[in-house]
């Protein structure tokens, strides 16, 4: 049985592993799935900012990319499943820079567009939408058990916790670096040029990319 949020809380769904998941997955893919310790969650379908804005983040990464010379050895694929080291999860990020230099040690990548090693993985993006939790609990944990060295919370809409975001809540976007085992979470909002070690051409600023989910 897939659920999606309003029915998560009332019904006991059916647990699948992680290759079930990938399986029932292949054959089931006209939505957007990932699998939470078990169970299959129905993704919330993006709305025209979010997908505008993941689109035109895209193109400014590959910018970035070429600028440092990484073209064709950083991609972005268009789909991908990460599977963190927690037992029964896979993610669907909505963007993934990956290094091709070392994917051949993806034996899963070739057929079924698997990542299963941090050291794939330059960057992961997560645009925050309605599952908002997601982003600043599960994945933020996983991402950081894996060993993923940058990711990014993108909250345009100001979606996200209190704690993380202020109150008032603000549109705020994170950009989350492994120190020492651990993500240290660096704040932008408004005008502030957003800084990553992992793309250092990156001169946009917190509110540029927002921006991005308002086409003129």
């Amino acid at each position: 049985m897939i659920i999606n949020a309003m029915t998560q809380a009332q019904t006991k769904p059916k647990l699948y592993s992680f290759d079930e998941f990938i399986s029932w997955y292949s054959e089931n893919s006209v939505l957007r799935y990932e699998l939470y310790d078990g169970v299959i969650i129905e993704m919330p379908k993006p709305k025209g900012k979010h997908s505008h804005l993941t689109g035109s983040l895209i193109e400014q990464l590959l910018i970035a990319i070429r600028q440092m010379g990484k073209g064709g050895i950083w991609t972005i694929p268009r789909e991908s499943i990460v599977k963190p080291q927690r037992e029964n999860s896979g993610y669907e990020p909505d963007i993934i820079v990956l290094n091709q230099e070392v994917m051949g040690a993806e034996s899963r990548w070739e057929s079924e567009s698997i990542i299963q090693n941090a050291d794939s993985i330059k960057l992961i993006v997560e645009v925050v939408s309605t599952n908002w939790r997601d982003d600043y609990y599960n994945k933020l944990r996983d991402y950081e058990e894996m060993g993923i060295q940058e990711y990014w919370i993108v909250d345009y809409a100001a979606l996200g916790p209190r704690k993380f975001i202020g109150n008032p809540k603000q549109p705020t976007f994170f950009v989350c670096s492994l120190v020492e085992g651990e993500y240290q979470m660096t704040t932008f909002t408004g005008n502030n040029p957003v800084v990553s070690l992992t793309f250092p051409q990156f001169n946009l600023s917190a509110q540029e990319i927002f921006n991005l989910a308002y086409p003129l």
